[in-house]
């Protein structure tokens, strides 16, 4: 529970530091960020919003919203103390950063984060998700006796691990992909070299084949 309230407040500030948004605008846009399997509920949001504020992470304001109503509303904004946490934290590469409720949340904000950041997050999570097949694969064998359902159950959660195996792998490779080419583009030409006698061939682009979200 600890960690599905972390990963809420991490997507909270990620949004927020994008700009200041009311709770119904932000509520709206988590529920795109974490997907339709998980829908938001204000009674999860508002205890997040508090703990938040508590720890000086956020603040809130109030604004007078367009129209004839003109009617305030509480509009919420990141801190500076904020902005610090969530840049340590989109950044953090340990083992909660490759677990269910935190790596959506951390792949979401991926474009904020450097090369090496995001490659070792999926590199984490591939060999947490191997972990698990192996374990799922390992528990199946001699389950000639288990009920149709549960073997069905247990069938589609493998079949669901490998799918994101391969989606990760994918992933991967065109992280690594990417780097190579970034690497082997050659330098700028320097300005005080004659432009007519130097060619600069541009890298060509990966070729990597990425998975689908969601």
């Amino acid at each position: 529970m600890a960690r599905k309230a972390a990963s809420l407040e991490l997507a909270v500030l990620g949004l927020l530091h994008e700009s200041p948004l009311h709770g119904y605008e932000l509520r709206k846009r988590l529920n795109l960020l974490l997907g339709w399997g998980r829908l938001l509920s204000y009674g999860s949001l508002y205890p997040a919003l508090k703990r938040l504020l508590r720890a000086g992470w956020i603040t809130e304001v109030t604004a007078t919203s367009p129209g004839v109503s003109r009617r305030q509303r509480i509009v919420y904004q990141i801190t500076p103390a904020g902005r610090q946490h969530f840049g340590e934290q989109i950044t953090d590469t340990g083992p909660s950063a490759w677990e269910d409720d935190s790596f959506n949340t951390r792949f979401a904000f991926f474009s904020r984060t450097d090369a090496d950041v995001r490659l070792r997050i999926l590199e984490g999570r591939l060999s947490r998700l191997q972990e698990r097949l192996d374990r799922a694969q390992h528990s199946g064998r001699g389950g000639s006796g288990d009920d149709r359902y549960l073997s069905e159950l247990r069938r589609h959660s493998i079949e669901s691990v490998e799918r994101e195996v391969k989606w990760l792998t994918d992933l991967i490779n065109a992280e690594r992909s990417s780097d190579r080419s970034a690497e082997q583009t050659p330098a700028a030409t320097r300005p005080d070299q004659d432009q007519s006698d130097t060619t600069i061939s541009a890298a060509p682009p990966a070729d990597a084949t990425t998975g689908n979200t969601r």
